[in-house]
Protein backbone atom coordinates (compact mmCIF):
# COMPACT_ATOMS: atom_id res chain seq x y z
CA UNK A 1 0.00 0.00 0.00
CA UNK A 2 1.65 3.54 -0.90
CA UNK A 3 1.88 6.16 1.87
CA UNK A 4 -0.18 8.85 2.64
CA UNK A 5 0.22 12.05 4.01
CA UNK A 6 -1.97 13.76 6.23
CA UNK A 7 -1.28 17.82 6.09
CA UNK A 8 -3.33 19.40 8.87
CA UNK A 9 -4.68 23.27 8.26
CA UNK A 10 -4.25 25.31 11.38
CA UNK A 11 -3.03 28.64 10.80
CA UNK A 12 -1.87 28.47 7.15
CA UNK A 13 -5.05 28.52 4.82
CA UNK A 14 -3.03 28.69 1.97
CA UNK A 15 -2.46 26.31 -1.20
CA UNK A 16 0.02 29.20 -2.54
CA UNK A 17 4.07 28.99 -0.49
CA UNK A 18 3.35 26.30 1.87
CA UNK A 19 5.97 24.25 3.41
CA UNK A 20 3.49 21.46 5.20
CA UNK A 21 1.90 21.14 2.06
CA UNK A 22 5.06 21.13 -0.22
CA UNK A 23 6.68 18.64 1.95
CA UNK A 24 3.79 16.22 2.24
CA UNK A 25 3.30 16.32 -1.80
CA UNK A 26 6.87 15.63 -2.14
CA UNK A 27 7.22 12.66 0.30
CA UNK A 28 4.50 11.06 -0.24
CA UNK A 29 2.16 9.33 -3.07
CA UNK A 30 -0.98 10.35 -1.53
CA UNK A 31 -1.88 13.37 0.67
CA UNK A 32 -5.19 14.12 2.39
CA UNK A 33 -6.03 17.10 3.90
CA UNK A 34 -7.84 17.88 7.40
CA UNK A 35 -9.15 21.19 9.23
CA UNK A 36 -10.95 21.60 12.51
CA UNK A 37 -13.38 24.33 13.70
CA UNK A 38 -12.42 23.23 17.31
CA UNK A 39 -15.03 23.96 19.81
CA UNK A 40 -12.85 25.27 22.24
CA UNK A 41 -12.38 28.50 19.78
CA UNK A 42 -16.02 29.54 20.21
CA UNK A 43 -16.48 29.12 23.98
CA UNK A 44 -15.98 31.51 26.66
CA UNK A 45 -12.87 32.50 27.60
CA UNK A 46 -11.14 33.79 31.02
CA UNK A 47 -12.74 37.19 30.94
CA UNK A 48 -16.14 36.72 29.53
CA UNK A 49 -15.59 37.09 25.94
CA UNK A 50 -16.07 34.42 23.29
CA UNK A 51 -12.88 33.30 22.06
CA UNK A 52 -13.72 33.85 18.44
CA UNK A 53 -16.94 35.95 17.61
CA UNK A 54 -19.07 36.37 14.75
CA UNK A 55 -16.93 38.40 12.37
CA UNK A 56 -13.67 36.06 12.38
CA UNK A 57 -16.10 32.98 12.56
CA UNK A 58 -17.71 34.19 8.87
CA UNK A 59 -14.26 35.23 7.82
CA UNK A 60 -12.97 31.69 8.79
CA UNK A 61 -15.76 30.20 7.46
CA UNK A 62 -15.48 31.83 4.12
CA UNK A 63 -11.58 31.22 3.87
CA UNK A 64 -11.87 26.96 4.46
CA UNK A 65 -14.87 27.33 1.53
CA UNK A 66 -11.66 28.33 -0.86
CA UNK A 67 -8.80 26.45 0.81
CA UNK A 68 -11.95 23.16 -0.03
CA UNK A 69 -11.79 24.29 -3.92
CA UNK A 70 -8.14 25.18 -4.23
CA UNK A 71 -7.12 21.76 -2.60
CA UNK A 72 -9.65 20.02 -5.08
CA UNK A 73 -7.90 21.50 -7.99
CA UNK A 74 -4.24 19.69 -6.70
CA UNK A 75 -6.78 16.66 -6.48
CA UNK A 76 -6.16 16.41 -2.43
CA UNK A 77 -9.48 16.20 -0.04
CA UNK A 78 -10.17 18.49 2.44
CA UNK A 79 -11.69 17.11 5.53
CA UNK A 80 -14.04 19.31 8.18
CA UNK A 81 -15.00 18.58 11.44
CA UNK A 82 -16.87 20.36 14.12
CA UNK A 83 -14.98 18.40 17.23
CA UNK A 84 -12.30 18.28 19.24
CA UNK A 85 -8.55 17.12 17.15
CA UNK A 86 -7.52 14.26 19.98
CA UNK A 87 -11.09 12.74 19.25
CA UNK A 88 -11.22 12.84 15.55
CA UNK A 89 -7.71 11.88 14.35
CA UNK A 90 -6.58 8.54 16.50
CA UNK A 91 -10.02 7.52 14.50
CA UNK A 92 -9.53 8.90 11.14
CA UNK A 93 -5.76 7.12 10.90
CA UNK A 94 -7.38 3.53 11.13
CA UNK A 95 -6.87 2.16 7.48
CA UNK A 96 -5.37 4.87 5.95
CA UNK A 97 -1.60 3.98 5.81
CA UNK A 98 -0.50 7.69 7.82
CA UNK A 99 3.00 7.49 8.45
CA UNK A 100 3.61 11.36 8.39
CA UNK A 101 1.27 14.41 9.70
CA UNK A 102 2.42 17.92 8.38
CA UNK A 103 1.47 20.93 9.97
CA UNK A 104 2.90 24.35 10.78
CA UNK A 105 4.72 24.69 13.94
CA UNK A 106 3.14 26.72 16.69
CA UNK A 107 4.37 27.68 20.04
CA UNK A 108 2.01 29.35 22.23
CA UNK A 109 0.36 27.52 25.07
CA UNK A 110 -3.38 26.94 23.79
CA UNK A 111 -1.94 25.11 20.66
CA UNK A 112 0.92 23.71 21.82
CA UNK A 113 -1.65 22.04 24.44
CA UNK A 114 -4.06 20.91 21.83
CA UNK A 115 -1.00 19.53 19.75
CA UNK A 116 -0.02 17.56 23.10
CA UNK A 117 -2.84 15.77 23.49
CA UNK A 118 -3.34 14.80 19.87
CA UNK A 119 -0.18 13.35 20.49
CA UNK A 120 -0.68 11.23 23.40
CA UNK A 121 -4.03 10.01 21.72
CA UNK A 122 -2.39 8.73 18.36
CA UNK A 123 0.46 6.89 20.61
CA UNK A 124 -0.60 3.34 19.08
CA UNK A 125 0.09 4.54 15.62
CA UNK A 126 3.80 4.72 14.10
CA UNK A 127 4.12 8.34 13.09
CA UNK A 128 6.15 11.44 12.64
CA UNK A 129 5.36 14.58 13.13
CA UNK A 130 6.64 17.35 10.42
CA UNK A 131 6.44 20.62 11.87
CA UNK A 132 7.53 23.76 10.00
CA UNK A 133 8.10 27.29 11.39
CA UNK A 134 6.38 28.59 8.33
CA UNK A 135 4.65 32.03 9.23
CA UNK A 136 7.62 34.04 9.56
CA UNK A 137 9.17 36.71 6.93
CA UNK A 138 12.59 36.07 7.94
CA UNK A 139 12.93 32.47 8.81
CA UNK A 140 13.96 31.39 12.27
CA UNK A 141 17.32 29.48 10.69
CA UNK A 142 17.89 32.32 9.09
CA UNK A 143 18.43 35.75 11.61
CA UNK A 144 21.48 36.31 12.78
CA UNK A 145 20.77 36.08 16.63
CA UNK A 146 19.14 32.78 18.69
CA UNK A 147 15.82 32.62 20.13
CA UNK A 148 16.46 33.51 23.40
CA UNK A 149 19.39 36.52 22.38
CA UNK A 150 16.46 38.26 20.22
CA UNK A 151 16.92 42.18 20.67
CA UNK A 152 14.00 44.15 23.03
CA UNK A 153 13.76 46.40 21.23
CA UNK A 154 12.34 46.61 17.35
CA UNK A 155 14.88 49.04 15.71
CA UNK A 156 17.53 46.46 17.06
CA UNK A 157 15.88 43.71 15.49
CA UNK A 158 14.75 45.75 12.53
CA UNK A 159 18.08 46.38 11.34
CA UNK A 160 19.76 43.62 11.82
CA UNK A 161 17.55 41.17 10.24
CA UNK A 162 17.58 43.84 7.29
CA UNK A 163 21.00 43.23 7.13
CA UNK A 164 22.67 39.95 7.43
CA UNK A 165 19.09 38.00 6.90
CA UNK A 166 17.35 37.16 3.10
CA UNK A 167 13.90 36.39 2.59
CA UNK A 168 13.48 32.88 1.21
CA UNK A 169 11.97 32.31 -2.12
CA UNK A 170 8.05 31.44 -2.42
CA UNK A 171 6.88 28.35 -3.58
CA UNK A 172 4.15 26.44 -5.49
CA UNK A 173 2.51 22.85 -5.12
CA UNK A 174 1.83 20.72 -8.18
CA UNK A 175 -1.50 19.21 -8.49
CA UNK A 176 -1.23 15.21 -7.55
CA UNK A 177 -1.72 13.16 -10.71
CA UNK A 178 -2.18 10.10 -8.77
CA UNK A 179 -4.05 10.84 -5.77
CA UNK A 180 -6.35 8.52 -4.49
CA UNK A 181 -9.81 8.65 -3.91
CA UNK A 182 -10.88 8.78 -0.07
CA UNK A 183 -14.39 8.90 0.45
CA UNK A 184 -15.35 12.20 2.50
CA UNK A 185 -18.73 12.79 3.67
CA UNK A 186 -17.86 15.97 5.89
CA UNK A 187 -18.99 19.42 5.69
CA UNK A 188 -17.86 23.06 6.45
CA UNK A 189 -20.33 24.15 8.75
CA UNK A 190 -22.97 26.73 8.70
CA UNK A 191 -22.78 29.84 11.07
CA UNK A 192 -25.25 28.84 12.97
CA UNK A 193 -23.62 25.48 13.44
CA UNK A 194 -20.73 27.89 15.06
CA UNK A 195 -23.62 29.16 17.46
CA UNK A 196 -23.97 32.71 16.00
CA UNK A 197 -27.33 33.93 13.92
CA UNK A 198 -27.10 35.08 10.36
CA UNK A 199 -25.99 39.12 10.18
CA UNK A 200 -25.64 41.92 7.72
CA UNK A 201 -22.46 43.07 7.41
CA UNK A 202 -21.85 47.28 8.46
CA UNK A 203 -21.98 48.97 4.85
CA UNK A 204 -19.53 51.42 6.76
CA UNK A 205 -17.17 49.28 7.60
CA UNK A 206 -13.46 49.81 6.73
CA UNK A 207 -13.03 45.75 5.87
CA UNK A 208 -15.58 44.88 3.03
CA UNK A 209 -13.28 42.05 1.97
CA UNK A 210 -14.43 37.84 2.70
CA UNK A 211 -12.15 35.54 3.33
CA UNK A 212 -9.83 32.97 1.80
CA UNK A 213 -6.65 32.84 -0.62
CA UNK A 214 -8.05 33.95 -3.72
CA UNK A 215 -9.42 36.90 -1.81
CA UNK A 216 -5.90 37.89 -0.41
CA UNK A 217 -3.87 37.83 -4.01
CA UNK A 218 -7.03 39.76 -5.59
CA UNK A 219 -6.41 42.10 -2.63
CA UNK A 220 -2.59 42.43 -3.51
CA UNK A 221 -3.60 42.94 -6.97
CA UNK A 222 -6.05 45.46 -6.62
CA UNK A 223 -3.77 47.65 -3.67
CA UNK A 224 -0.92 47.27 -5.58
CA UNK A 225 -1.29 46.62 -9.41
CA UNK A 226 -4.78 47.85 -9.77
CA UNK A 227 -4.55 51.32 -8.08
CA UNK A 228 -1.25 51.50 -7.00
CA UNK A 229 -2.56 52.67 -3.49
CA UNK A 230 1.12 51.05 -2.18
CA UNK A 231 2.42 54.36 -3.73
CA UNK A 232 0.72 55.85 -0.92
CA UNK A 233 0.49 53.49 2.10
CA UNK A 234 3.00 55.87 4.64
CA UNK A 235 0.79 58.90 3.63
CA UNK A 236 -2.13 57.19 4.26
CA UNK A 237 -2.02 53.99 6.83
CA UNK A 238 -2.82 56.31 9.60
CA UNK A 239 -6.56 56.69 8.15
CA UNK A 240 -9.32 56.00 9.82
CA UNK A 241 -12.36 56.04 6.80
CA UNK A 242 -12.76 53.53 4.21
CA UNK A 243 -11.06 50.28 2.23
CA UNK A 244 -7.89 52.42 0.89
CA UNK A 245 -6.28 54.40 3.64
CA UNK A 246 -4.36 50.81 4.70
CA UNK A 247 -3.74 46.94 3.14
CA UNK A 248 -6.37 45.74 5.15
CA UNK A 249 -3.73 42.61 4.34
CA UNK A 250 -3.27 41.53 8.33
CA UNK A 251 -6.49 39.95 7.71
CA UNK A 252 -5.45 37.28 5.34
CA UNK A 253 -1.90 37.01 6.92
CA UNK A 254 -3.78 36.19 10.35
CA UNK A 255 -4.96 32.90 9.64
CA UNK A 256 -2.35 32.33 6.80
CA UNK A 257 -4.62 32.62 3.97
CA UNK A 258 -0.96 34.49 2.16
CA UNK A 259 2.24 34.17 3.57
CA UNK A 260 4.29 37.43 4.56
CA UNK A 261 6.98 36.38 1.98
CA UNK A 262 4.43 36.40 -0.83
CA UNK A 263 3.30 39.87 -0.33
CA UNK A 264 7.39 40.61 0.23
CA UNK A 265 8.31 39.58 -3.21
CA UNK A 266 5.09 41.29 -4.46
CA UNK A 267 6.49 44.44 -3.08
CA UNK A 268 10.05 43.96 -4.50
CA UNK A 269 7.97 43.68 -7.56
CA UNK A 270 6.61 46.16 -7.99
CA UNK A 271 9.27 48.36 -6.68
CA UNK A 272 11.06 47.28 -10.09
CA UNK A 273 7.62 48.01 -12.22
CA UNK A 274 6.47 51.02 -10.74
CA UNK A 275 7.64 52.89 -8.03
CA UNK A 276 10.24 52.34 -4.69
CA UNK A 277 9.51 54.87 -2.13
CA UNK A 278 9.24 55.27 1.42
CA UNK A 279 5.70 54.05 1.24
CA UNK A 280 6.88 50.63 -0.64
CA UNK A 281 9.40 49.99 2.21
CA UNK A 282 7.08 50.69 4.60
CA UNK A 283 4.68 48.02 3.96
CA UNK A 284 7.88 45.49 4.47
CA UNK A 285 8.48 47.67 7.80
CA UNK A 286 5.11 46.44 9.09
CA UNK A 287 5.47 42.66 8.07
CA UNK A 288 8.86 43.00 10.20
CA UNK A 289 7.03 44.38 13.13
CA UNK A 290 4.94 41.46 12.67
CA UNK A 291 7.94 39.27 12.78
CA UNK A 292 9.38 41.12 15.62
CA UNK A 293 6.10 39.71 17.99
CA UNK A 294 6.40 36.52 16.93
CA UNK A 295 10.22 36.51 18.03
CA UNK A 296 8.95 38.13 21.07
CA UNK A 297 6.53 35.18 21.84
CA UNK A 298 8.95 32.48 20.86
CA UNK A 299 11.46 33.90 23.58
CA UNK A 300 9.54 34.95 26.26
CA UNK A 301 6.88 31.90 26.06
CA UNK A 302 3.62 32.36 28.16
CA UNK A 303 4.98 35.39 29.85
CA UNK A 304 3.45 37.55 27.06
CA UNK A 305 0.15 36.71 28.63
CA UNK A 306 0.64 37.47 32.58
CA UNK A 307 0.02 40.53 33.87
CA UNK A 308 3.15 42.03 34.17
CA UNK A 309 4.18 41.04 30.87
CA UNK A 310 7.73 40.18 29.45
CA UNK A 311 9.10 42.78 31.94
CA UNK A 312 7.45 41.13 35.01
CA UNK A 313 6.32 44.13 36.54
CA UNK A 314 4.39 44.66 39.55
CA UNK A 315 1.36 46.61 38.43
CA UNK A 316 -1.37 46.94 40.30
CA UNK A 317 -3.82 47.15 37.41
CA UNK A 318 -7.88 47.81 37.95
CA UNK A 319 -10.66 45.33 37.23
CA UNK A 320 -13.60 47.79 37.32
CA UNK A 321 -16.69 46.44 35.35
CA UNK A 322 -18.92 49.80 34.61
CA UNK A 323 -15.19 51.39 33.34
CA UNK A 324 -14.31 48.21 31.08
CA UNK A 325 -18.15 48.47 29.94
CA UNK A 326 -17.91 51.90 29.04
CA UNK A 327 -15.22 51.46 26.81
CA UNK A 328 -16.57 48.51 24.92
CA UNK A 329 -19.53 49.67 24.00
CA UNK A 330 -17.97 53.53 23.24
CA UNK A 331 -19.48 55.10 26.48
CA UNK A 332 -16.26 56.82 27.71
CA UNK A 333 -15.74 60.01 28.72
CA UNK A 334 -13.23 60.26 25.21
CA UNK A 335 -15.52 60.27 21.99
CA UNK A 336 -12.45 59.34 19.85
CA UNK A 337 -12.04 56.08 21.47
CA UNK A 338 -16.18 55.53 21.81
CA UNK A 339 -16.16 55.92 17.90
CA UNK A 340 -13.17 53.15 17.48
CA UNK A 341 -14.96 51.28 20.54
CA UNK A 342 -18.66 50.87 18.26
CA UNK A 343 -16.49 50.32 15.16
CA UNK A 344 -15.29 47.33 16.52
CA UNK A 345 -18.08 46.27 18.13
CA UNK A 346 -20.02 46.47 14.70
CA UNK A 347 -18.04 45.06 12.00
CA UNK A 348 -14.71 43.79 13.86
CA UNK A 349 -12.72 46.21 12.36
CA UNK A 350 -10.66 48.97 13.51
CA UNK A 351 -7.81 50.95 12.20
CA UNK A 352 -4.08 51.14 13.61
CA UNK A 353 -4.70 54.47 14.83
CA UNK A 354 -7.80 53.59 16.56
CA UNK A 355 -6.23 50.22 18.68
CA UNK A 356 -3.38 52.22 19.89
CA UNK A 357 -5.51 54.88 21.51
CA UNK A 358 -8.02 52.75 22.39
CA UNK A 359 -5.28 50.15 24.32
CA UNK A 360 -3.57 53.00 25.80
CA UNK A 361 -6.66 54.68 26.74
CA UNK A 362 -7.54 51.13 28.76
CA UNK A 363 -4.14 50.85 30.01
CA UNK A 364 -2.41 53.83 30.96
CA UNK A 365 -5.97 56.26 31.66
CA UNK A 366 -8.44 53.53 33.30
CA UNK A 367 -5.44 51.59 34.85
CA UNK A 368 -7.66 48.08 33.74
CA UNK A 369 -5.99 45.34 33.60
CA UNK A 370 -4.57 45.00 29.77
CA UNK A 371 -5.16 41.41 29.34
CA UNK A 372 -9.13 41.78 29.54
CA UNK A 373 -8.94 44.31 26.28
CA UNK A 374 -6.62 42.26 25.11
CA UNK A 375 -9.29 39.69 25.09
CA UNK A 376 -11.64 41.32 23.91
CA UNK A 377 -9.51 42.05 20.94
CA UNK A 378 -9.10 38.76 20.26
CA UNK A 379 -12.84 38.07 20.47
CA UNK A 380 -13.88 40.68 17.71
CA UNK A 381 -10.92 41.43 15.19
CA UNK A 382 -11.47 39.92 12.09
CA UNK A 383 -7.68 39.80 12.00
CA UNK A 384 -6.96 38.84 15.13
CA UNK A 385 -3.13 37.32 15.44
CA UNK A 386 -2.07 35.91 18.70
CA UNK A 387 1.64 37.36 18.64
CA UNK A 388 0.59 40.48 17.55
CA UNK A 389 -2.24 41.04 19.29
CA UNK A 390 -0.85 40.04 22.86
CA UNK A 391 2.70 41.97 21.34
CA UNK A 392 1.02 45.29 20.91
CA UNK A 393 -1.23 45.13 23.86
CA UNK A 394 2.47 44.43 25.93
CA UNK A 395 4.29 47.18 24.38
CA UNK A 396 1.01 49.67 24.53
CA UNK A 397 0.29 48.76 28.33
CA UNK A 398 4.23 49.92 29.32
CA UNK A 399 4.98 45.78 30.18
CA UNK A 400 6.29 44.59 26.60
CA UNK A 401 8.96 46.48 24.25
CA UNK A 402 8.26 49.83 24.34
CA UNK A 403 11.50 51.68 25.99
CA UNK A 404 10.10 54.75 26.12
CA UNK A 405 6.75 53.71 27.87
CA UNK A 406 4.86 55.83 25.79
CA UNK A 407 1.11 57.14 27.01
CA UNK A 408 -1.00 58.36 24.09
CA UNK A 409 -2.74 62.33 24.41
CA UNK A 410 -6.03 61.07 23.32
CA UNK A 411 -7.58 64.28 22.29
CA UNK A 412 -4.14 65.48 20.70
CA UNK A 413 -4.42 62.18 18.85
CA UNK A 414 -8.50 63.20 17.82
CA UNK A 415 -7.08 66.54 16.57
CA UNK A 416 -4.54 65.18 14.30
CA UNK A 417 -5.93 62.06 12.73
CA UNK A 418 -9.79 63.11 12.95
CA UNK A 419 -9.42 67.05 12.90
CA UNK A 420 -12.82 67.26 10.93
CA UNK A 421 -14.11 64.50 13.28
CA UNK A 422 -15.31 62.90 10.15
CA UNK A 423 -15.03 59.12 11.61
CA UNK A 424 -16.29 60.53 14.92
CA UNK A 425 -19.25 61.34 13.12
CA UNK A 426 -19.36 58.39 11.28
CA UNK A 427 -19.74 56.28 14.57
CA UNK A 428 -21.24 58.38 17.01
CA UNK A 429 -23.96 59.87 15.44
CA UNK A 430 -25.58 56.68 14.84
CA UNK A 431 -24.47 53.79 17.03
CA UNK A 432 -25.99 50.59 17.27
CA UNK A 433 -26.57 48.95 20.48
Amino acid sequence: MSSTGLVWFRNDLRINDNSSLLKAVTDNENVIAIFFFDPRHFELGTYGFKKTEKYRALFLLETIAVLKENLKKLNISLFVYRQYPEDVIPQFLEGQNIKKIYLQKEWTYEESKILNTVKKSTQRYDLEWVETYDQFLFHPEDIPFTTNSVPQVFTDFRKKCERYTSVRSTTTVSPLSMNNKVKNETNIPSLSDLGFENFEIDSRTAFPFKGGEDQALDRVDEYFWKTQQLSRYKKTRNGLLGKEYSSKLSAWLANGSISPRIIYHEVKKYEKQITKNDSTYWLIFELIWRDFFKYISLKHGNNIFKMGGILCKDYQWKNNKESIDNWIHGKTLEPFVNANMIELKNTGWMSNRGRQNVASFFSKEQELDWRIGASYFESLLIDYDVHSNYGNWLYVSGVGNDPRDRKFNIKTQAERYDGQQNYQNQWLQTTLF
